[in-house]
């Protein structure tokens, strides 16, 4: 399994990073985790032929995480006149909001007719999916409530465990959710300020030993993790990190 950091920012862009997109490849697998506004830039950029792109999981329903999507459905459209199916993958309520996001963007382009079939999968707290050649479970995080339900993702295939915790203050829920997983990636916006929606490295390392997970790296980090990097005794993701499990 292979995993490039398209977008590693914050929804501030801090740092000068693209807002989160991560891509997974390999044999019979090519999604992409999360698809901020900016991030399908990077997208373009890194991915040579969008149309390989079977699927886009969302982990929950902010700008930074989901942005992306209406700029991905026009290219399709448009510009890389994709004909194979495209698959939407998120929290409950996915299709109305991508179609209030793509109103938004672009009216009356939500009800246009369009040469691939477009797919859209709800995933719920606590349930497990098959997604290509890979097996996708999905855990309630803590973030906004606003945004309705938040997910993180587990995602197994050949042989390998990647797992994005998508926003969250801690919860317990990342302990089964990530335990053991070759990769953890965690959003980790502030060293040690508590924070009610996002995670502090302070108590994320305290919390690490019960997880176990092989490799960790943090991302969407802010302006207080990325001053102060030198300190950080863990991984950190930047725009264009790839890592092969």
């Amino acid at each position: 399994m292979r995993v490039e950091f398209v977008g590693s920012g914050d929804a501030f862009g801090s740092g000068g990073r693209y807002h989160t997109c991560q891509h997974l490849s390999g044999d019979d697998l090519d999604v992409v985790v999360d698809l901020g506004a900016t991030a399908f830039h990077a997208l373009k950029r890194t991915v040579a032929d969008l149309n390989r792109v079977t699927t886009v999981l969302v982990t929950h329903f902010h700008g930074d995480h989901f942005g992306g999507l209406p700029y991905f459905d026009l290219d399709a459209q448009f510009v890389s006149h994709r004909r194979t199916p495209l698959t939407l993958v998120g929290p409950p309520g996915i299709e109305r909001r991508w179609r209030d996001l793509l109103d938004a963007s672009y009216p009356g382009f939500a009800s246009s007719s369009r040469a691939f079939p477009l797919i859209f999968r709800e995933i719920s707290p606590g349930e497990t999916i098959e997604i290509d050649a890979a097996v996708v479970t999905a855990r309630e995080m803590q973030h906004d409530p606003k945004a309705g339900i938040c997910l993180g993702y587990r995602i197994a295939a050949a042989n390998r465990t990647y797992v994005y915790s998508g926003d969250t203050t801690w919860t317990d829920e990342l302990i089964p959710l990530a335990e053991g997983a070759d990769l953890f990636v965690a959003e980790c916006y502030v060293r040690s300020r508590k924070m009610a929606v996002h995670m502090d490295y302070a108590t994320l390392l305290g919390k690490l030993p019960e997880i176990a997970a092989k490799r960790v790296i943090l991302t969407h980090m802010g302006p207080d993790m990325l001053d102060h990097l030198e300190d950080i005794g863990h991984e950190t993701a930047h725009d264009g990190l790839t890592i092969v499990l």
